[in-house]
């Protein structure tokens, strides 16, 4: 350990304090929210820039003036603490500006993965028994494809928002054109919010066929917000963070949006990201914060090299899943001071943040959480001959639980059953209930760290794997396929692809009797049209015979060690290649080209 390091550490103790002040334990019948930390904001800061988008800039004042007005619009249609607004939109500044005005009605924002369609989409928004749905005319054929399925009146449960060049629907409400002379002063409803209400609905990414509503209550959201703010990205009213990863997810919204509306700080946001046009805007703008996931990283390390690449404001980044194999490179190459890579699970009751700034780890908790020793070849954990678990060793990967309590609840899912699901009991002791992540971590040796265990994480467990920042099911994925005419059943799992995040699909098929063999363009086609971009597998192998357990159960790990190694695989596979919608044959270059991490994953 040197001195740097110790007086590093040391330095971070004010800020451990002020966040122990902001995130420690209150009751849930506490009436606060994030909706006053922005009523304080735009009291204090209420001149300055709030967000920029597309050369659109809003003060904090015009901000919550037209949350405001989309507040009082919905409050005219009935809609009041507890109900429920789906919001179906692209990043825009309507989307924050509607989720704030649901909030301040004490209403629920339930937030919809925008590649969503059909079933799927249909789902989300009528499992959490939404009010009405507020979409963006650029989704609005996705609405159109389940309209007629939801159970809404013909026109006054849709209201749809205008965006540059695209027509709403003759079926739905003008929202903007609604709210224009609605009044723009903050409503009372919010004085009324506790920290235990239900603020957000964020669905699953890793459930693509039905994805599960994890509920996140206010208490969760300012703790989330307070801890990227204070001990994340450390921002004031004099900083602008980047965002460009899509707002229906936590990482964007929570640790992105929320940092910005608990301290003042500007955001800039951009509809989706572009690695080409990311350090031209940061520089353009004097960006000095940036929320990050572990592609968004990797994207940027592949684009071309330039001797200027670290002259950039960039200063501090909050994210998740930046790989430990190119931490080092990526500060070094885009100069950043800080990075606080977090852990943490949209329904789940434990985080780890990276606040002391170590290199590759997910840093430290305050929770109670344990790591125990894991059966990956089985899938399952290990107990001892009293039926009890056992911890994982030091720096040995376990499977991470954490302990359910009154200040660490699980607030799980809309669905009981999902919640219960994801609970282990009588994990160490009789009775003792811990909440199930699903996730391998192992610990690490940071060196100085005032003592504090700090974490890596490993991968995931079970039949879920992560591909394009979304968790993704392979059991959904295969149900999804089984309903192609063409498929009698299709084998799901994943396979690594050099220089990627996380791990690819692939699917293993059977044909039907009767077809000789796959049609790849039908084939093709189905696949577009029925699983989002992020669940479509990478490959397909085509076999004669599936293997089965004795239990008729899919075996997957040999087709797993055998991936798409054309040497130990003579069945046809089919690949589909970067920012392409169809499966071609792999052929032996292109199988070169992954192997050498040079094929554009």
């Amino acid at each position: 350990m040197g001195v740097g390091d110790f007086i590093s550490v040391v330095k971070d103790v004010p800020v451990l304090l002020k966040l122990k002040k902001g995130m420690g334990y209150r009751p849930k019948t506490d009436k606060d929210s994030i909706i006053r930390s922005l009523e304080k904001v735009v009291a204090a800061f209420g001149d300055r820039p709030a967000i920029t988008f597309e050369g659109q800039t809003l003060t904090w004042n015009e901000l919550n003036a037209q949350a405001n007005r989309l507040a009082n619009t919905l409050k005219s249609e009935g809609i009041g603490k507890g109900d429920v607004v789906s919001i179906f939109m692209e990043n825009r500044i309507e989307l924050i500006s509607c989720t704030l005005a649901a909030l301040k009605l004490g209403a629920v924002a339930a937030f919809i993965n925008t590649n969503l369609r059909g079933a799927s989409l249909q789902h989300c928004i009528t499992v959490t028994n939404s009010r009405l749905c507020i979409f963006g005319a650029e989704l609005s054929e996705g609405i159109e494809g389940v309209r007629e399925s939801l159970d809404f009146d013909s026109q006054s449960g849709y209201f749809g928002v205008p965006d540059a060049g695209v027509e709403l629907p003759d079926w739905c409400r003008n929202l903007v054109q609604a709210s224009h002379n609605q009044d723009d002063t903050n409503p009372s409803d919010s004085n009324e919010t506790q920290l235990g209400d239900v603020a957000l609905y964020i669905f699953t990414s890793g459930t693509t066929g039905l994805p599960k509503a994890a509920v996140m209550s206010h208490r969760r959201l300012l703790q989330s917000a307070t801890l990227s703010s204070v001990a994340g990205l450390r921002c004031t009213e004099t900083d602008r963070i980047y965002l460009c990863m899509p707002l229906y997810h936590g990482t964007a919204l929570v640790i992105g949006a929320g940092a910005a509306i608990t301290s003042g700080a500007e955001m800039f946001l951009r509809r989706k990201f572009s690695a080409s046009s990311l350090l031209d805007e940061v520089r353009e703008h004097n960006i000095n914060c940036l929320i990050y996931v572990g592609e968004l990283c990797r994207y940027l390390m592949n684009t071309p090299r330039k001797p200027d690449d670290h002259d950039n404001p960039l200063v501090r980044l909050m994210g998740n899943g930046l790989r430990p194999d190119i931490w080092s490179d990526f500060r070094e190459r885009f100069g950043i001071e800080r990075i606080t890579e977090f852990y943490g699970a949209s329904e789940g009751n434990v985080a780890f943040a990276n606040l002391f700034n170590k290199d590759a780890t997910i840093g430290l908790t305050s929770a109670k959480v344990a790591l125990l020793k894991y059966d990956v070849s089985n899938n399952e954990v290990v107990r001892n001959e009293d039926g009890y678990c056992i911890e994982a060793d030091s720096g040995e990967a376990g499977l991470l639980v954490g302990h359910i309590n009154q200040s660490a609840e699980f607030e799980g899912y809309t669905d009981p059953n999902a919640t219960e699901k994801k609970i282990m009991r009588n994990v160490f002791d009789d009775g003792d209930a811990w909440f199930d992540t699903g996730d391998l971590l192992k610990t690490v040796d940071v060196g100085f760290a005032l003592g504090m265990p700090h974490y890596q994480f490993v991968d995931r467990t079970g039949d879920t794997f992560r591909w394009r920042s979304e968790n993704v099911s392979t059991n959904e994925v295969a149900e999804i396929i089984n309903g192609d005419d063409q498929i009698l059943v299709c084998n799901v799992y994943s396979v690594p692809i050099p220089a990627t995040e996380g791990r690819a699909g692939m699917a293993a098929v059977c044909l039907n009797e009767g077809v000789d063999s796959l049609d790849i363009d039908e084939f093709s086609k189905y696949v577009e049209n029925h699983l989002p971009s992020y669940a479509r597998p990478v490959f397909i192998r085509v076999k004669r015979d599936m293997d089965m357990t004795g239990t008729m159960k899919l075996v997957k790990k040999d087709l797993q060690a055998e991936g798409y190694d054309l040497v130990k695989v003579s069945d046809p596979i089919y690949v589909c290649k970067p920012r392409s919608n169809y499966y071609e044959p792999l052929d032996q270059g292109f199988a070169e080209s992954i192997a050498s991490g040079q094929a554009g994953y």
